[in-house]
């Protein structure tokens, strides 16, 4: 409970004073907020072990702090800085680390179930025992690429774990205006592929379905398919002022559905002191200004940056 609570806070934290930042003018391009869904990508790697890849679409700043990068590369990246993890080039959608086993931040939708079910490959080829999760939205659910990933991962058996992260609206449109399956984790029966619905605001209950997925693939049965029911506060992008749906809709889900909340509550009911939540609380504040205070002081990348990563000699 406190691993998971320190790193929702961290993720919720960090995405709210990234906001700040953003309306401030110190992050450029596009920047999309994971605030509400943390109990999601927390919940999951939480069941993995050291080996196993990450992958996701351009919602993922989360997806990084989750995976243990570190916060001051990630806030340094997203302003555009020398010190971040793509020396200042890729900011919001396009940050990787080889040592996290994170493999991205991808902007075309869907794009990156087609490159996890490529790790997954790897994973097979290699003949050892990890396992690709790839997480997409329900927005991304029903592209074609998606659909091909499906069936190569099925036909060859390839431990990949499909994440979909059903924040209810994809870009303004819900999902029940644009999908016609009601059930998404329903979406690879065609293939044989096993699927289970998760409230994904229930961090100990994503944990659980995450076991038996990542236990699923390291059998050499296949894939899985996790439906991880969740939502999302802020609007798809920064840009986005939300007007598809009521204030008071979100409200209720802050009221009543909030993940971060919902744990806290467990653990005092679990003999968790206030003062150690609290602690943790401050240690959050604290790492997360010291993230903003980082990316501000450090300096913008040399022009001689445009010219690098363009080509590999072999």
């Amino acid at each position: 409970m406190l691993r998971a609570y320190h790193h929702m806070l961290l993720i919720r934290r960090f995405e709210e004073r990234a906001g700040q930042l953003y309306g401030m003018g110190l992050i450029g391009g596009f920047c999309h907020l994971y605030i509400g869904q943390e109990a999601v990508v927390v919940g999951v790697q939480l069941a993995l072990t050291e080996g196993d890849q990450v992958i996701t679409s351009y919602r993922d700043h989360g997806h990084m702090l989750a995976t243990g990068m570190d916060p001051r590369g990630v806030m340094a990246e997203l302003t555009g800085r020398a010190t971040g993890y793509s020396r200042g080039k890729g900011g919001s959608m396009h940050m990787f680390s080889k040592e996290k086993h994170f493999y991205g931040g991808h902007g075309i939708v869907g794009a990156q179930v087609s490159l996890g079910t490529g790790l997954g490959f790897a994973n097979w080829y290699r003949g050892n025992k990890n396992v690709s999760v790839t997480y997409f939205g329900e927005g991304a659910s029903n592209q074609g690429q998606v659909y091909e990933s499906f069936n190569l991962g099925a036909l060859m058996k390839l431990p990949v774990v499909y994440v979909i992260e059903n924040n209810r609206y994809g870009m303004g449109t819900s999902v029940e205006r644009a999908s016609a399956s009601h059930d998404l984790s329903k979406n690879g029966a065609a293939w044989g592929i096993p699927g289970r619905q998760v409230d994904g605001m229930d961090v100990a209950k994503v944990r659980a379905a995450a076991e038996e997925a990542l236990a699923h693939c390291r059998a050499g049965h296949g894939p899985f398919l996790l439906e991880m029911q969740t939502y999302r506060y802020r609007g798809h992008s920064m840009s986005d002022p939300a007007k598809y749906r009521t204030r008071e809709e979100v409200q209720k889900m802050r009221a009543e559905r909030d993940c971060i909340e919902h744990l806290r509550g467990e653990m005092v009911a679990a003999g968790i002191g206030e003062d150690e939540i609290r602690a943790i609380d401050d240690d959050i504040k604290r790492v997360v200004a010291d993230a903003a205070e980082f990316a501000q002081s450090s300096p913008e990348p040399d022009p001689a940056e445009l010219w690098t990563d363009v080509l590999v000699e072999t």
